[in-house]
């Protein structure tokens, strides 16, 4: 039983006996003054009675008449006179009173009286005496009157103790319902102070949660600091920043076969020129802040558009990922213009030279490099601050027109031409974990679905990722419920700007209640890092509906999002370019052992994206992730 359950007990108990003892003691006075004054009464109504006898002078007629008026009145139950000689003269007896009270009352609780006797005498000559008994009933109606008032007042008392009673449980039932929930929230990675009860010993009851929610808090600051510089390590270069060659290249492939990435972009080569030359002339030290300005004038890039990143690739190689298509050229000579007024400050052999190339979802890797290096080698050739594209500019937007984009969209929604693919998440034992579920689009009717790749940029600036959202949720939603297969649904960014979309993805959830409990929700890191409040509030608002959220294509900032207990996510799922080629890089195992220590203090599953290759594999399961996907997971039989 709980502690509120015995509480209520024992105060239940008390207060019946309280109640019952109470009744008992009243009821046991109550009979012994009745019965004290009933016996009083006969004795003085035996004397009152002797002494009209007594002046009778001994005339048997007389006292006869006397005692016979007497009894008549109807008090007594018997009254009787017997003679100096003891033989008895007279006896009157009545049957008793009909009792207001209950027969069983009567029974339960008697009450004997003495009879009042008294003598008789004419002077000093002694006649005999008189004895007489009250009627009963009397005193039985007046102690069950008076037990009912007794009760009804104890009953009110007892009711006034309940109430009281139920207030002080509460004061206690509160805090102490604050403190589990307190315990909940620690369960579901969330770090939840509550304020302080006035009573003593609940109050040093949550202290003491509170200073261990906030050490525990301290301790997850800890461990995001030391991911944070895990990752800077595995991830980044030394000396500017960027990301190292690893982890761009894992970044870059991971954006080409993404489904919600860019469809079209580009890719721009920067080196500079003669570098060794230029430490011997100008010195390690000012060759270092020179490298330093070209990633500041790089990094610059990354604020302006969302998908952007750079990338120090060697010694005097950069790189920088533009996510959209048809602006590699003029980024390219942006960038040497700018860095022609720069760079000259620190020696007048310092130049740059830069390659571009155009890029196009699902390109292979090393075909795409082949070609930005023959365009680099191209512009060195050249010389300084020389620009050489490689590909065809222009993009497929630039070609159909946003208009037609846009109108293509509106049409395939109309349509229904919105359909779901499906790629296995696995745990260790093989168990499916859930679907990953891509939304793709047949813009074209009998063409081929698109994904999101090619249709998510129009649909952001149409307004139209929200309805796109809904509807690849109702698609789970219909597939859960004839297969009983969980699923997983991406949200993008710009729905969670809708003001209403969350509210009518709780609703579409609520209508399905068996097969909300099978759906995952997940929406980009970027959410969360830049769009913190909307993602919580999501997570808050869907998690009644048994639904899951969590977040994808992490890594990169996930131990840069502030209060990431907040959120209440159930899952994260680690981006291919943190999972791709962990196998040969210890560092970058290293930071993923970290992330993945660091969730599930949490209580937050964590899923490798992307695992193309079994040695990856195996590696990951070693940093303890708890499910896997990608083409090598796609490739095993459950």
């Amino acid at each position: 039983m709980s502690l509120i359950g015995q509480i209520w007990l024992k105060l239940f108990v008390v207060i019946v006996l309280a109640f019952v003892g109470g009744v008992v003691v009243h009821t046991d006075a109550m009979r012994d003054t009745l019965q004290t004054q009933l016996q009083l009464k006969n004795a003085d109504n035996a004397t009152a009675l002797a002494q009209v006898l007594s002046q009778q002078k001994g005339d048997e007629a007389l006292m006869e008449l006397a005692l016979s008026a007497q009894f008549d009145t109807g008090f007594y139950r018997r009254i009787r006179f017997v003679g100096a000689d003891g033989v008895q003269r007279f006896l009157r007896e009545g049957r008793p009173q009909p009792l207001a009270a209950p027969r069983w009352f009567a029974q339960w609780l008697p009450i004997a009286a003495a009879p009042g006797v008294a003598q008789v005498s004419d002077g000093w000559r002694a006649l005999g005496h008189v004895e007489v008994e009250s009627q009963g009933s009397f005193a039985h109606d007046e102690l069950w009157h008076a037990v009912q008032r007794g009760a009804t007042a104890m009953l009110m008392l007892g009711l006034l103790a309940a109430a009281a009673g139920a207030l002080m449980v509460g004061r206690i039932r509160r805090p102490l319902e604050r403190a589990v929930e307190q315990a909940h929230s620690l369960e579901r990675g969330e770090y939840v102070t509550v304020e302080e009860p006035p009573t003593p010993e609940l109050r040093r009851l949550v202290s003491a949660m509170n200073s261990m929610v906030l050490r525990l808090e301290q301790v997850f600051e800890g461990q995001a600091t030391q991911v944070e510089t895990l990752r800077r390590q595995a991830n980044c270069d030394a000396l500017t920043g960027l990301s190292n060659r690893a982890h761009f290249m894992g970044q870059l492939d991971a954006a080409l076969h993404r489904e919600d990435g860019s469809a079209e972009g580009g890719l721009v080569l920067l080196r500079i020129l003669d570098l060794a030359e230029l430490n011997r002339s100008i010195g390690h030290d000012s060759a270092d802040r020179m490298i330093a300005a070209i990633a500041q004038a790089l990094q610059a890039y990354t604020t302006r558009a969302d998908g952007c990143f750079v990338g120090r690739l060697n010694g005097s190689d950069f790189a920088i990922c533009l996510p959209v298509g048809g602006v590699a050229e003029e980024t390219a000579r942006a960038l040497c213009a700018a860095l022609q007024a720069v760079l000259p400050a620190f020696g007048k052999q310092a130049a740059v030279a830069a390659g571009a190339v155009e890029t196009v979802r699902a390109t292979a890797l090393a075909a795409l490099m082949a070609q930005a290096d023959l365009a680099l080698a191209r512009a060195e050739a050249k010389g300084a601050f020389a620009v050489e594209t490689a590909g065809e500019p222009g993009t497929t937007l630039a070609r159909l027109g946003e208009g037609g984009w846009r109108r293509r969209l509106h049409e395939a929604l109309a349509a229904g031409r919105a359909s779901l693919v499906e790629y296995p998440v696995r745990s260790r034992s093989g168990q499916l974990v859930h679907l990953e579920c891509p939304l793709r689009v047949q813009l074209e009717p009998g063409g081929e679905p698109e994904p999101a790749a090619r249709w998510l940029p129009l649909a952001g600036r149409a307004h139209l990722t929200a309805a796109l959202d809904e509807r690849a949720l109702s698609l789970a939603l219909g597939a859960i419920t004839l297969d009983g297969q969980p699923r997983a649904v991406n949200l993008a960014i710009a729905s969670l700007g809708d003001s209403g979309f969350a509210a009518r993805v709780r609703a579409q959830l609520l209508q399905a209640p068996r097969a909300a409990r099978l759906v995952w929700l997940e929406v980009p890191e970027a959410a969360a890092a830049d769009q913190f409040e909307l993602v919580r509030e999501l997570a808050r608002q869907l998690r009644p509906t048994g639904a899951r959220v969590g977040l994808e294509h992490a890594g990169e900032r996930i131990g840069r999002i502030e209060r990431l207990f907040e959120l209440g996510l159930d899952y994260v799922k680690l981006d291919a370019s943190i999972t791709r080629d962990i196998a040969r890089d210890a560092a970058r195992a290293g930071f993923v052992n970290g992330v993945v220590a660091m969730l599930h203090s949490l209580s937050v599953q964590v899923i490798a994206e992307g695992v193309a290759q079994a040695q990856d594999a195996d590696a990951l399961w070693q940093c303890g992730v708890d499910a896997q996907t990608g083409p090598f997971v796609s490739a095993q039989r459950g």
